[in-house]
């Protein structure tokens, strides 16, 4: 269970990001602020990478090989 800790803490802050992401997305399209918009897209693609990325399940199928463990 350890070493699962560490992939819950990157995809609970790729979460936050997410959200922060679709936050600023949303308020960029209702009050026309184009950086703004494109900031959050670049925030909401790479929060939503982050969450998918730290829960892959193949990766921890393979980290448990790695660890000698069933």
């Amino acid at each position: 269970m350890r070493l699962n800790e560490p992939r819950m803490v990157v995809a609970s802050i790729g979460v936050f990001v997410w959200l922060g992401g679709l936050y600023f997305t949303i308020h960029g399209l209702l009050y026309d602020v184009k950086p703004e918009f494109r900031y959050g897209m670049l925030a909401l693609a790479i929060g939503i990478a982050t969450f998918v990325i730290a829960l892959n399940p193949l990766a921890q199928r393979r980290s448990r090989k790695r660890d000698g463990s069933a």
